[in-house]
């Protein structure tokens, strides 16, 4: 009843790869695709089209939490689809990681993965 009632922003979690957690963690999504253990970096995008045509684009990095970045994405007057913001999101952490670093990206958009699929011809 607590954590109802608490004011403030978003609940923000600790990932703690230790004792009876470590087992919870681990099978997860991306405990299970091995995110954890990933030597590069690991990082999670979405985007979001909402009514009236607003949309935007946002991801963040596992490990350093700190490292994130969101967008509003398009203009309302050329309405909205909602996988421009899902591309806009993979383009801004791409942006936002060095070329040289290996990275795991996280997402669930079919458009997206086509899209990189389809690159990597």
């Amino acid at each position: 009843m607590t954590a109802a009632r608490a004011l403030g922003g978003k609940d923000e979690f600790q990932v703690r790869l230790t004792g009876i957690e470590r087992e919870y963690w681990i099978g997860t999504e991306i405990g299970r695709l091995g995110g954890y253990g990933f030597r590069g970096t690991v990082t999670a995008g979405d985007g979001s089209n909402q009514k009236g045509g607003k949309m935007g684009a946002g991801y963040v990095n596992l490990r350093k939490q700190m490292k994130r970045q969101q967008r509003k994405v398009g203009h309302e007057e050329e309405g909205s689809i909602s996988n421009r913001p899902e591309l806009a999101a993979f383009v801004l952490a791409l942006r936002g990681t060095p070329v040289t670093k290996p990275m795991l990206y996280l997402c669930y958009n079919h458009a997206l993965l086509k899209a990189v699929k389809k690159m990597g011809r």
